[in-house]
């Protein structure tokens, strides 16, 4: 039976002390998240009042005097909308797949959530897109970005594992003979995430962008191995036990030898650890193994050496659970080695303040039941 005890747990920087059951969820508080993104509701309007002055000139010459403010605004608003729409900008990394080569950053309304590496793969009959993006705006770009480069229909969606950088796009790709595809745990999961994600990225990322973010899971489950046939092109999907998160997935193609690995592999930024500290590690070498010439990061360059880009994160890995190992047996509260594991690693890794402690905090609440 689980145990239920008083635990620490460490949000952003600060402790709380929840009553929870181990194995206690490596989710944030909801107060927490809504307390790291602090309101700027003043500028919801921005992109919009931006717009103005030139719609003043341009639409004025014709129709001078007969705008009201109204209208004017209602033309920014679409011509934002148009701009939002726009094709994603993605290169071709092998003959036929096609990445976004996103930011290193947190999700906010400026961005849209586009954080994480998304893209597609075009066989002889059809598509399959590998992520959605962070929001539904991303997702409808993304769209464009295929229907720029083929009208062949899109025949899968997969998703490499539930975070909301990955997912939130999802509705953008609802439509008559297209199949969501991803990890045998991950309905489970978005079911029981997805309205705490939707909230709690509701201040950073503002109510236009999350009000039409809704849960679309897959209903083409791999369980451990699945063959995806895009005609004369194969993907070999592949569902991991639980490491980065619960739900990890990689979608290798046979034409190119390019691996999708989703959020195993991070590259530049800080890996995230969501799942089990334990389970990431073991799966290394197998990961490795991967008969793969290149590897499309979750975040990091759209294309990397396979698997030589596989060392620094695991060296990350290993040396946060060698740190936190030594914090425990050292007696030291979960609150001071958060605060130190994994500090060697700094200078290596973008977004490592954002999320090391909280890497740190999670190995800390695995390892200490060892």
């Amino acid at each position: 039976m689980p145990v239920l005890k008083a635990v620490q747990h460490f949000c952003f920087g600060e402790i709380h002390i929840h009553r929870e059951v181990r194995p206690m969820a490596r989710q944030p508080c909801h107060a927490c998240i809504a307390r790291q993104f602090p309101s700027d509701s003043q500028v919801t309007r921005r992109d919009q009042i931006a717009v103005m002055p030139v719609l003043n000139r341009s639409i004025g010459r014709v129709f001078a005097g007969l705008l009201t403010i109204g209208s004017v605004l209602g033309l920014a608003s679409l011509a934002l909308g148009q701009g939002r729409d726009a094709p994603l900008e993605v290169q071709q990394v092998a003959p036929g797949i096609y990445v976004h080569h996103a930011i290193v950053s947190l999700m906010t309304r400026e961005n849209e959530g586009a954080i994480a590496n998304v893209g597609f793969i075009i066989g002889q009959a059809s598509v399959a897109v590998i992520d959605t993006g962070g929001s539904v705006a991303e997702g409808r770009r993304l769209l464009a970005a295929v229907r720029a480069v083929t009208e062949k229909p899109i025949r899968y969606v997969i998703n490499t594992h539930d975070h909301p950088d990955h997912v939130f796009g999802n509705a953008a790709f609802v439509a008559a003979g297209t199949e969501f595809v991803g990890h045998v745990a991950l309905p489970a999961a978005m079911a029981a995430r997805m309205e705490f994600y939707r909230s709690a990225f509701r201040r950073a990322m503002g109510d236009e962008l999350i009000d039409e973010v809704k849960s679309v899971p897959p209903t083409l489950l791999v369980e451990k191995e699945m063959v995806l046939d895009l005609g004369a092109r194969r993907l070999v999907l592949r569902a991991w036990p639980a490491a980065h998160t619960d739900t990890d997935l990689t979608v290798f193609d046979e034409a190119t030898a390019t691996l999708f690995a989703g959020d195993l592999l991070f590259v530049e930024h800080v890996p995230v650890l969501d799942g089990r500290l334990k389970g990431w590690l073991g799966l290394m070498d197998e990961l490795a193994a991967i008969a793969a010439k290149r590897a499309v990061p979750g975040h990091g360059p759209p294309s990397v050496d396979w698997p030589d880009a596989l060392s620094p994160e695991r060296h990350y890995l290993e040396r946060l659970a060698e740190d936190v190992r030594a914090e425990i047996a050292k007696g030291t509260p979960l609150a001071a080695a958060a605060k130190a594991a994994g500090n060697s690693e700094a200078e290596r890794w973008k977004l490592f303040d954002e999320y090391n402690a909280r890497n740190a905090t999670a190995a800390y609440q695995e390892l200490e039941w060892e």
